[in-house]
């Protein structure tokens, strides 16, 4: 990883607590915590050593960010889980945590989601040319990380 010139230097010591401090307003990531570990001037092997501590101390847990993540994505801004997988990795998370994380989100509201949302879209669309507004569907359910199965499952279900 190649650290940017920082402002402020600190020794490990100095940035604990800051960096505690930090995790604890909210979940964070390893990547996160590495990228302010180099702001602060601390050589990769020190910040492991940092790292090490804020994950004992229960500040730093990977687990529990993504499922935080997967959780808010879902609930929030109804991303679907594919979406959500595509994020959780660009963000550096293991496949175990991904997988924990996708536990999160159950199957009846997860599909319940989907409905409403295809119900609400099929309200929007104008014209008589049901082919054509079914494909807006499916592409406007698809950028929001729906699995096509469930895309098809749904949009015969509101169809019918």
């Amino acid at each position: 990883m190649k650290y940017p010139k920082s402002k402020l230097i600190l020794t490990p010591a100095e940035a604990y607590p800051k960096l505690a401090s930090f995790c604890a307003y909210q979940e964070r990531t390893h990547n996160e915590v590495m990228e302010k570990l180099a702001s602060f001037g601390i050589d990769e092997e020190e910040a492991d050593d940092v790292i090490i501590k804020l994950i004992e101390d229960n500040y730093l847990n990977e687990g529990r960010f993504a499922c935080t993540y997967a959780s808010s994505k879902f609930r929030h801004k109804k991303w679907g889980r594919l979406k959500i997988i595509a994020n959780l990795k660009q963000k550096g998370i293991s496949s175990n945590c991904i997988n924990l994380a996708m536990k999160e989100i159950e199957e009846d509201e997860y599909r319940n989601c989907v409905r409403k949302l295809a119900e609400k879209k099929w309200e929007d669309f104008e014209g008589d040319n049901i082919l054509q507004n079914k494909q807006k569907l499916y592409f406007y359910l698809h950028q929001k990380g729906y699995e096509p199965s469930v895309i098809q499952e749904v949009t015969e279900d509101i169809l019918n």
